[in-house]
């Protein structure tokens, strides 16, 4: 039996974006907490789910590591709404620091409770910031629900890009378009508009000219942007208008002009 063939759409939700990465220490979250916030400045109806179980970050980086989800009277999962999105994570489930020591079929169950059991209402856009690597949950993702497209997160060092030409190639099986990779922690800005490369340049250009994949951004290093998800305040509120937050505001119409 082909396994897509399980696919049923979220009730409501009008487009699915994965947001996935080889490794991790990328910024993959970073990445897709922001372009939900700038989704929804652009008066757009947005939800993100945390699908990384073994180490959710989300809760964190939206300043509600102690929140609890509501359930319904009809017994579905109220989502956390957090700076006008909708948002469900494991993080919200387990206590900050429990390990979920889990194998395939229980992941596959927490997966389809998360796309079947929430309330998620009517979105425009769901984010779905993955885990890293091309494990269970990525497979889940792309044989229960139809995803819209996927965006992958890379650093420009060859080590990263190793894994997320994986990444891209797991989309591909799984017949998921590739919309784009973000370049993230591409340099250092420098005294003077210089550009301070952190790491070693590698050969991401290349690979994606010879691949006709888009690059949909290019993320320079800012420490703001740390402090910010240890705030847990997304840059499109701490820095809204700066260049930081312009980034992902143009990350955010890319997509929608893609889609």
């Amino acid at each position: 039996m082909n396994p897509f063939l399980q696919q049923a759409p979220i009730p409501g939700v009008k487009n699915i974006i994965a947001v996935g990465s080889g490794k991790g220490g990328v910024g993959k979250s970073t990445v897709a907490v922001n372009l939900a916030m700038a989704l929804y400045k652009k008066g757009l109806k947005v939800g993100i789910l945390d699908a990384d179980i073994y180490g959710p970050s989300v809760p964190r980086l939206l300043g509600a590591a102690s929140a609890k989800p509501d359930v319904g009277e009809d017994q579905k999962i109220q989502p956390v709404l957090r700076y006008g999105l909708k948002t469900m994570s494991l993080g919200y489930l387990v206590e900050e620091g429990t390990a979920a020591v889990w194998r395939g079929p229980m992941l596959f169950k927490a997966m389809d409770q998360f796309f079947r059991d929430v309330k998620w209402g009517e979105l425009d856009y769901l984010i779905v910031d993955l885990p890293p690597g091309t494990g269970d949950v990525v497979l889940t993702l792309a044989q229960k629900v139809p995803v819209t497209g996927a965006i992958v997160v890379c650093t420009p060092q060859n080590v990263a890009l190793a894994d997320a030409k994986k990444a891209m190639d797991m989309f591909e099986r799984t017949n998921v378009r590739v919309l784009g990779v973000v370049e993230n922690m591409a340099y250092l800005a420098g005294e003077n508009g210089a550009r301070v490369q952190l790491f070693p340049k590698g050969d991401l250009d290349a690979y994606l000219d010879v691949k006709k994949i888009k690059k949909l951004a290019q993320i320079a290093f800012f420490p703001e942007v740390g402090m910010s998800g240890e705030a847990g305040v997304p840059i499109l509120e701490s820095h809204s208008g700066d260049e930081l937050a312009e980034v992902f505001v143009g990350l955010a119409q890319r997509l929608t002009e893609l889609i």
